[in-house]
Formats: structure tokens, C-alpha cells, sequence
């Protein structure tokens, strides 16, 4: 184990954590749920700086990462979801949590052809992914019906557009190697 190890660990072991407190019959629920979402997104960026910057890239953090990442925020998603009972925000988290499925399988079978490279993260998934911590940051942090609930609702829904964008320039990358031209030459 190294310490980008760690971090991804840690980050796994926040998910229950973080569902136990949300459920929690305290009004500090908010707040501590927001910390413990922001300590996730920090140690994200962090354990993948110093796996590279360590040169410590295992097969453990380039599988687990990412699951990581996923996890905490599709259960963060699906707290909200329960929490706001919103049809904006329920179909903002479809779209965030679809794209993910559907990304991680084109990533998985580019892979198997050779061609991971050819839908590796873009800027467009960068800051879509920016905008989706801040959203959920915002939203885990706020009581539904607040002000600060309807910024982190409006948020999300452009972090879902953003998604929406994302896996467009994926497929577009990879639909060469998903619908091949036919030869008709014999």
C-alpha cells in the first residue's frame, strides 16, 4: 500500500459514513455531509497527484479510483434524489449516473481493442466533473427548499448538460471503432 492507495481507501470507507450521518435525526447532518463529500473530492485529486507525481500507479488505484469516484457520487445522487423527490434533479442524476455506466463500458471495451487512449478524459469531462462536486457539495450542505438548495439544484442540472456534452466528444471519439465502415471492395 502506498498513500494514493490509501487515500482511494479512505475514500471508499467515507460512503457509509456519509449515508449514516445524511440519515441522522441532527441539523449538523448538512454541513457534516458536505465536509465529508469535499474531503472525498480532495483526496480524488490528491491520491491521482501523487500517484504521478510519486510515480506510486498501482493496478489497485488505477481499478479502484475511479469506482471510488463513482460510487460516492451515484450514492450521494441517490440520497438526494430521495431527499428532494425533484423531477429536474431526479432526471439530472439519471443522466450523470447513465453516462458513467455508459462511459465506463466504452472505456472498458476500447481497452480490450487497444485503444483506451482514444476516449481518455477530456477538458469537457474535467469540468463536468467540477461542477458536478460543486452541485453535490452544495446540495448534501443545504437543507431542500433553501436558497443554497436551488443553486446547487440549477448546478447540477448544467453539470447534467455538461454530461450530456462529455459523452458526445467520448462517443465521438470511439464511434469509428463502434460502427466500422463495411468494405464492399472483394
Amino acid at each position: 500500500m502506498n498513500i494514493p492507495n490509501i487515500l482511494t481507501s479512505v475514500r471508499i470507507f467515507m460512503i457509509p459514513i456519509l449515508v449514516a450521518i445524511y440519515y441522522l435525526p441532527w441539523e449538523g447532518r448538512y454541513y457534516a455531509c458536505a465536509v465529508i463529500f469535499a474531503l472525498a473530492a480532495i483526496t480524488d485529486w490528491l491520491d491521482g497527484y501523487l500517484a504521478r507525481k510519486l510515480n506510486q500507479t498501482t493496478p489497485f488505484g488505477a481499478f479502484f479510483d475511479p469506482v471510488a469516484d463513482k460510487v460516492m457520487v451515484s450514492v450521494a445522487l441517490v440520497m438526494l434524489v430521495a431527499s428532494y423527490a425533484h423531477p429536474l434533479l431526479t432526471l439530472a442524476s439519471a443522466v450523470i449516473v447513465g453516462r458513467e455506466i455508459v462511459i465506463s463500458a466504452l472505456r472498458e471495451w476500447m481497452a480490450e481493442m487497444g485503444k483506451r487512449a482514444s476516449v481518455a478524459v477530456s477538458y469537457v469531462g474535467k469540468l463536468k466533473t467540477a461542477m458536478q462536486m460543486l452541485a453535490i457539495f452544495i446540495l448534501l450542505g443545504t437543507p431542500p427548499g433553501s436558497t443554497w438548495a436551488f443553486i446547487g439544484q440549477s448546478v447540477l442540472v448544467v453539470a447534467a448538460l455538461l454530461t450530456l456534452w462529455s459523452m458526445y466528444v467520448y462517443l465521438k471519439a470511439a464511434w469509428p471503432e463502434l460502427m466500422p465502415k463495411e468494405s464492399n471492395e472483394k
